[in-house]
């Protein structure tokens, strides 16, 4: 069987990984569409490197196809995910260049989004959610935050709305009432769909700008790209940290625990 391997997922600002070795680009079909990613070696470890939303950032977040690209890591043999994403804050002590680990979620997407595996009469198939993230791997990357000496927030509520436009001042502080400390736009149902998958999925969001109302500057794309530019490095040195001390192959089943349809065993397997 191939080695276990350990998945970065890279959104806006990450759509590059640098690996000791490789990576080799490999295209992987699915059921649900094809994936790149690339596959290559880091402190050691096999590692997937996935850029969210694809070579050149061409994909908006509700035409990203998450479920070939969680389908592409299950068959890839991946075990466990670091996934990056780009946040607006919903909270003023939480400020721009700020790491946040997740720890539990809202969803608000309304587009089709494909946010599951099981969508087929005769697959119903109910995926507990009690423990939105791995606490594994959660555990994992506060460790190797403290190894670093990396400022991060162990625990953080991510609101995933459609996009690709921001929010509304109105709809910042309704999020913020909910609950919410975050806001961004990819992270649902790719965690989702990750656990039904079977992976240990953990979220590092970067905080790149208040929520609109939070400050007098509009939101522009333009300046959460030199924020991710900016903490790029630190963020390369938690992930490759935390891939490091992971180990793949101690993780507990996670998961519905049955196979995704359209998949054979011996690729499930």
């Amino acid at each position: 069987m191939t080695e276990a391997a350990i998945a970065i997922i890279g959104g806006t600002g990450v759509g590059r990984f640098p690996l000791d070795e490789g990576p080799e680009s490999v295209t992987v079909t699915t059921p649900w569409g094809d994936a790149l990613a690339g596959v290559g070696r880091l402190r050691g470890r096999r590692v997937v490197f996935l850029a969210r939303h694809g070579a050149g950032h061409r994909l908006p977040p509700h035409r990203i196809p998450y479920r070939a690209n969680i389908a592409a890591l299950r068959m890839l043999n991946v075990r466990a995910v670091l996934a990056t994403t780009a946040v607006g804050s919903l909270r003023t002590d939480l400020v721009p260049g700020d790491f946040v680990l997740l720890n539990d979620f809202i969803d608000f997407t309304r587009y089709d989004r494909g946010g599951t595996f099981f969508d087929e009469p005769g697959q119903v198939v109910h995926t507990d959610f009690s423990d939105p993230y791995s606490p594994q791997v959660r555990n994992t990357a506060l460790a190797a935050a403290e190894t670093l000496g990396i400022a991060l927030r162990p625990r953080g509520t991510y609101l995933c709305a459609d996009g690709p436009r921001f929010e509304s001042p109105a709809e910042v502080r309704l999020f913020a009432a909910w609950g919410a400390d975050v806001v961004g736009m990819t992270g649902i149902p790719e965690a989702t769909l990750a656990r039904e998958a079977g992976l240990h999925y953990a979220g590092v969001s970067l905080v790149t700008n208040p929520g609109v109302g939070l400050s007098e500057v509009p939101v522009a794309h333009s300046a959460v790209e030199a924020v991710m530019a900016a903490m790029g490095p630190r963020l390369q040195s938690l992930l490759t940290e935390t891939a490091a001390q992971l180990d793949v192959d101690a993780l507990p089943p996670i998961g519905p625990g049955v196979p995704l349809p359209g998949l054979s065993e011996a690729r499930w397997g």
